[in-house]
């Protein structure tokens, strides 16, 4: 559970954390440029979003088994920037460009991004088996969802998406597993995850349903095998 080289890991934590920051303020330009070209405000914004997904939290998602020995720091950082993003919607001044009133699902992915890690990690003691979840939340959902509103500019849930999402994650989701001895585990969260993904109950949006189906299958994948 402490790292090895805490001091190190910590100092990636910060660089990493500044690297996200760097991702959401970028899109800023991108959503400026989107309007110029006569995107739909909303649309530029959902654009936003998903690319966020993809390029803060799936590109870290997949260096963490490589610059960390634990799942502490992995954890500080989904945390700190969920709380970062709670903040701007609640007492800060929204970021305009990437979040929506009234739509929290910005928070609950960085919070489930950390969670789900931690949890993972802790329980199978491998870390590329610990970030298959996060990686189909941030690539899997973030491709969906640009698929979806190209085809029919808003945000749907039509299972095109999920084809798309599947043709992702069952791959990725066989290789990550195949490194962590467990392939077939991998590629079935793969396949539960891009079907879930359709679905939200609630206050339960898809970023919590991905991560936590996925989980679950490869808890039993873990205990059964």
């Amino acid at each position: 559970m402490i790292p090895e080289q805490p001091i190190q890991e910590f100092l990636w934590t910060v660089i990493l954390s500044v690297y996200a920051l760097l991702v959401v303020y970028l899109t800023k330009y991108l959503y400026e440029f989107m309007v110029k070209r006569k995107i739909k405000e909303k649309d530029a914004i959902y654009y936003n979003r998903k690319l966020v997904h993809i390029f803060a939290g799936g590109v870290i998602a997949l260096v963490v088994p490589i610059l960390f020995s634990s799942p502490l720091f992995p954890l500080f950082c989904g945390l700190a920037i969920a709380g970062f993003t709670l903040f701007s919607h609640k007492k800060g001044k929204m970021l305009y460009w990437f979040q929506m009133k009234d739509n929290l699902n910005d928070v609950s992915f960085c919070f489930m991004w950390g969670i789900a890690i931690f949890v993972l990690w802790l329980i199978m003691d491998n870390s590329w088996i610990a970030i298959i979840p996060a990686v189909f939340m941030a690539f899997g959902d973030g491709i969906t969802g640009i698929v979806r509103n190209s085809l029919f500019k808003k945000r749907s849930k039509h299972p095109v998406g999920n084809i798309f999402m599947a043709a992702f994650c069952i791959p990725i989701g066989f290789a990550l597993g195949n490194v962590g001895g467990m392939a077939v585990g991998g590629a079935t969260a793969g396949i539960v995850a891009s079907i879930v993904e359709r679905y939200e109950i609630g206050p339960i949006d898809d970023n919590i349903l991905i991560t936590l189906s996925s989980s679950i299958v490869l808890f039993l994948f873990y205990f059964f095998s």
